[in-house]
């Protein structure tokens, strides 16, 4: 029979998990703070842990458990704290699960059993240092998202190589970071390449980099974006763009972890950790021969999907509510409220652009506002030309874009 601690301050709680864990079939007690969950947690083989305790925080539990020798309970955290932060740091701090208060009980009962059906195979993720730092921005409330958080926390630990894919707009870079500030390595550098942004015949050259007489123009040694990553995170976005001459140079740098810059035949060691992202189907890709396959996989030992913000619409009023608040401190304007009109025609566009597009839509309005309030007058969308011109592409891209995600289309 599985014994599993439940640690809660609120009485009610306390009581109505162990009266539903015990019909379960398991050995349930109790505890009310957080000295009382780390002196009664040795023996138990899973702890049901708040995060707000007497005497404590739940991360102080977390902590003191990752501290003990093996064999701990599996750790399933059940808060009212819906936030990426905590998830991130709980995660980080080795617990299995995250649930957000009310926790709707068939999930429990499913998280409980795949927790101890796991236990066995589980190894704890490393403690990290207390952090100091934000996780970055990553709004929303749904489901996905709060996986993306789990995730963040779970390769933060690592240096494995991440693959993160998603749409255009939707936030690669921003989880990239996220990942890079969790890390033990948050105060190496961050170096992010735009693949899209710089010509083939430069590509080699700012990765790499070369020295003096490599090529014409060539007048001086210069460090590539992998040497100046040094012990930190190289990003590079847009990976699928990179022509299939350089994918087998970067796919033999993963795999030997050493580099020459162009013209230059020392070896240079790798210490970066690499994330790549793509709104690409590189699977496709490697069908159709256009992305090479070993290097696909060399990508992809962890790999983070965002959904499109068509996919959790339910986000939008606290993804308004985070923009909204960036962007009136960044134009210094006092913008107060959204009507519920404006908030009803935001949350019924299927955005294409994803929350890149929602930001700008947002700073056209909180630029064009004259009062503290912004209404729907200042939202007008589904506008292809307007469209367009947020979004930085072409009218026969956007409608290229409409027809392959089958948005509903306004032929005004």
């Amino acid at each position: 029979m599985a014994r599993i601690l439940i640690v809660d301050d609120d009485r009610s709680i306390r009581r109505t998990l162990e009266k539903f864990l015990g019909g379960e079939g398991y050995e349930v007690t109790t505890a009310q703070d957080a000295p009382g969950a780390i002196a009664t947690a040795a023996g138990n083989d899973l702890l049901l842990l708040d995060l707000g305790l007497p005497g404590g925080s739940g991360f102080d539990v977390l902590a003191a458990l990752a501290d003990r020798p093996e064999p701990q309970p599996t750790v399933v955290v059940v808060t009212a704290r819906d936030d990426m932060q905590s998830t991130v740091k709980a995660i980080q701090l080795g617990a299995y699960e995250y649930l957000v208060k009310p926790v709707d009980i068939d999930r429990l009962r499913t998280v409980v059993k795949h927790a101890l059906d796991s236990r066995e195979e589980r190894g704890h993720l490393v403690e990290l240092a207390a952090q100091s730092h934000q996780v970055g921005d990553i709004i929303g409330k749904s489901a996905a998202i709060r996986d993306v958080w789990k995730q963040i926390g779970a390769v933060s630990t690592t240096r494995a190589p991440v693959l993160i894919r998603g749409e255009s707009g939707t936030g690669k870079e921003l989880v990239a970071k996220a990942i890079h500030v969790a890390s033990a390595d948050r105060d190496r550098p961050f170096v992010a390449v735009n693949c899209t942004a710089l010509a083939p015949g430069v590509l080699e050259s700012e990765l790499f980099g070369h020295v003096k007489g490599a090529f014409t123009g060539a007048i001086a040694d210069r460090p590539g974006r992998f040497e100046l990553a040094g012990k930190g995170t190289l990003f590079l976005d847009e990976i699928a763009e990179i022509p299939i001459d350089i994918q087998a140079k970067l796919l033999r740098v993963l795999q030997e972890k050493t580099f020459e810059r162009v013209g230059d035949a020392k070896p240079m060691q790798l210490e970066a950790r690499v994330i790549a992202a793509t709104h690409r189907d590189l699977a496709q890709m490697v069908a159709k021969g256009t992305f090479r396959e070993d290097l696909f996989y060399r990508l992809r030992v962890v790999e983070i999907e965002l959904p499109p913000l068509r996919e959790r619409s339910g986000d939008i009023p606290v993804l308004v509510e985070g923009l909204l608040a960036k962007i009136t401190r960044d134009l210094d304007k006092e913008v107060r409220y959204v009507t519920p009109a404006a908030l009803a025609r935001l949350t019924g566009y299927a955005w294409p652009g994803n929350v890149r597009e929602l930001e700008n839509v947002l700073t056209r309005a909180v630029v064009l506002a004259k009062t503290d309030v912004l209404d729907e007058t200042l939202m007008p969308l589904w506008n292809k030309l307007r469209a367009g011109a947020i979004l930085d592409i072409s009218r026969p891209t956007l409608d290229r874009k409409i027809d392959e995600y089958g948005l509903r289309k306004d032929e005004s």
